[in-house]
């Protein structure tokens, strides 16, 4: 007797966008809100994926593809309030006043929709076709599928999801510690060398030691390469003979923003355009292959669910119905200024530069995303070279005005031609993440990118809203009336400071030369050990530990090396493939924790602060005073590897109590694995 064929499991569904647009409303007013007070924003595909799990598991028919669409709408909404390290330069300018609520929208919808339209060749080329690590998009594949396996009652699943929760809990249970002040968040001391300074800092995160873990020790060596760079050359060498009138603090944090940043946003662009070259092999071929798909759809072969994305037609008309809002956005938003002096050269070239450079920009943060995770990847250091391209293209034409306000004009074109593009650089640095955990999860590529365009929608629906109500009851530091409670937006500050150098003519191109060359340096080192058949040592790795503080950057060479030797160790193991896997599972497990309470706390934070206090609470959870500092920084390391040491000594005890490949469950007496 035949049997009836298996009933598709749901996917791209009505109740799961509903649920995908509510979350992606909390998670972008989230990280609105962190982007504008610390300049950093946290990935939300794995918190989705385990808000997701918990609410439809209700429901008897959801699938691990459903929640996979869940995920991917509110990951690709939650990048897309990267935004924020852009637009709050108009206000800070003081071209505009507020954020007009349309205007807004459009810049968000349509420079992600061309994010998302970017990034369909680029799947074949950098996910299918490339072997990234994908650091977040395997964590959150690891999530969605022990999750959904447990459920089943698979053994090894059930041991998975065991390391995973614990992973999550004291991840989770180190990030409240420190925010109720019983242990140090972080350590930090600048320090007089000589004639000169620098300094040591590190954030007690395990998330970073997670994603380190993912990462590799190659990528774990090379951001530790450009750390030292940074640390040990950079900030001694530009620090010498400084200004100490206002602390050692100020000084080296001076240095290290204003000089040492754009060092290291010089390294990313070299180290970007070389990683660019050497993926456009792939990337043809990627376009190749979907121009090969489409033929093949058309002509009535049957493709793979997993081979099906967005037909390259659909994806080429859409992509040049976008640039028509654009350029109505342009010519809008320039409308009585220098710019409707030239309006088709400028406007046109605009539009060039949008597309061209848009299409670079996809491919390079998907490349960094791949390497090193969304939530690390420097988008910010990309956000300076494309003001610093934008700027150029208009003192080409303009050169330098004499007249300020002409000048101020120009700067807020520049801005807001970046906000475009920044939109399409945040959401192109989180697809190819989803997209490879769609891959190892087997969804449908064209429904997660319809997803993700409808992320792009919520998102962009959501994120002037909370922009204003931070602005009207917060303000920016900068901007004209900002109060003692502004919250800082450093990135926005930053982009819209290059922007006024370019075009008024005193930026410092030395320091982008020097990181240039510094990039040039690395990039041959790393062919050299290439050609040696060494350990690589990727050039955009080294860049962003150029860049990035040395907070959010020292503890990933650290789990780099953790999950060296694990997975040293899960090599000899009876069953290496599942020894491996729990590995994976237990970094995902400290990236989840952190995730998830960084949500949460972002949330406690707009409630503690909803009056606008002066100043403002920026510490609703703590429960001890400044006399308990000395202790909390003591007890914090020893807390924190404590806590890493048990989840990873857990771990190796259930994979050795685990069945060998293709063996009988062990019996271990006093031992109860349920």
């Amino acid at each position: 007797m035949a049997t009836a064929p298996a009933r598709p499991l749901a996917e791209l569904t009505v109740r799961g966008v509903l649920l995908g647009a509510l979350i992606t409303i909390l998670f972008t007013a989230a990280n609105v809100y962190a982007g504008l007070k610390v300049g950093l924003t946290f990935a939300t595909s794995i918190p989705a994926a385990v808000v997701s799990m918990a609410i439809l598991r209700f429901f008897r028919n959801a699938s691990i593809l459903e929640n996979n669409i869940v995920q991917t709408i509110a990951s690709a909404a939650g990048t897309l309030a990267a935004i924020v390290f852009v637009l709050p330069g108009l206000i800070m300018v003081g071209w505009w006043s507020g954020f007009p609520y349309w205007t807004t929208v459009a810049v968000c919808i349509t420079g992600g929709v061309l994010g998302v339209m970017f990034s369909v060749p680029l799947r074949r080329a950098l996910v299918t076709g490339s072997d990234l690590p994908y650091p977040e998009g395997v964590a959150a594949a690891e999530v969605l599928k022990v999750g959904s396996n447990s459920r089943a009652g698979d053994v090894e699943n059930a041991r998975g999801l065991r390391v995973l929760v614990l992973g999550s809990l004291f991840s989770g249970l180190f990030a409240l510690l420190a925010k109720m002040k019983l242990v140090a968040e972080e350590a930090a001391k600048n320090f007089p060398v000589g004639n000169t300074a620098t300094g040591f800092s590190t954030s007690w995160s395990m998330l970073l030691i997670g994603v380190g873990h993912l990462v590799g020790i190659s990528v774990g060596a090379a951001m530790f390469l450009g750390m030292l760079v940074s640390w040990t050359v950079l900030v001694p060498l530009f620090a010498a003979g400084g200004d100490l009138s206002a602390g050692i603090d100020a000084l080296v944090g001076g240095t290290f923003r204003g000089q040492v940043r754009f060092v290291g946003a010089g390294t990313i662009g070299v180290a970007a355009i070389w990683s660019l070259l050497k993926i456009i092999g792939p990337i043809v071929a990627g376009l190749r292959s979907a121009l090969a798909a489409s033929r093949a759809r058309k002509g009535g072969e049957a493709l793979d669910i997993t081979e099906r994305d967005l037909p390259i037609g659909v994806v080429a008309l859409i992509t040049l119905a976008t640039l028509v809002p654009i350029a109505w956005l342009l010519w809008s938003f320039s409308a009585g200024g220098p710019v409707h002096d030239y309006p088709f050269a400028v406007i046109g070239g605009s539009l060039v530069y949008l597309l061209v450079v848009g299409i670079l920009i996809a491919a390079i943060c998907g490349y960094m995303a791949g390497l090193i995770g969304a939530s690390n990847s420097p988008v910010s250091g990309v956000g300076i070279l494309a003001v610093l391209g934008a700027s150029l293209l208009l003192v080409l034409i303009f050169g330098h005005e004499a007249d300020p306000a002409r000048t101020n004009a120009l700067i807020a074109y520049a801005l807001f031609t970046t906000a475009i593009i920044f939109s399409i650089a945040t959401i192109s640095n989180d697809n190819l993440q989803d997209l490879k955990t769609g891959q190892l999860v087997g969804a449908t590529p064209w429904k997660q990118q319809v997803a993700l365009v409808l992320g792009v929608v919520f998102g962009s629906l959501a994120i002037p809203l909370v922009l204003d109500l931070l602005k009207n009851t917060l303000g920016f530091v900068g901007m004209p009336g900002a109060g003692p409670n502004a919250l800082s937006a450093p990135q926005a500050a930053l982009i819209s400071s290059i922007a006024k150098g370019v075009l008024g003519g005193d930026i410092d191109w030395g320091l982008i030369g020097l990181g240039a060359v510094i990039g040039a340096v690395v990039i041959a080192l790393d062919e050299l050990l290439g050609k040696m058949g060494k350990m690589r040592l990727p050039p955009l790795a080294v860049g962003m530990g150029i860049y990035l503080p040395m907070g959010l950057t020292l503890l990933i060479p650290v789990g780099a090396v953790i999950g060296h030797f694990y997975d040293r160790w899960a090599k000899r193991s009876a069953n290496p493939e599942f020894a491996e896997r729990m590995g994976v599972l237990a970094a995902t497990g400290l990236v989840v924790g952190e995730s998830l309470f960084g949500v949460a706390f972002a949330g406690v934070l707009a409630w503690a602060n909803r009056n606008s206090p002066i100043p403002p609470n920026d510490a609703p959870l703590a429960i001890m005073g400044e006399g308990f500092e000395g202790v909390a920084m003591w007890l914090a390391p020893l807390l924190f590897f404590g806590l890493i040491a048990f989840v990873y000594a857990t771990t190796r005890k259930l994979v050795r109590t685990s069945p060998p490949a293709d063996g009988p469950e062990p019996q271990v007496e006093g031992a109860s694995y349920r």
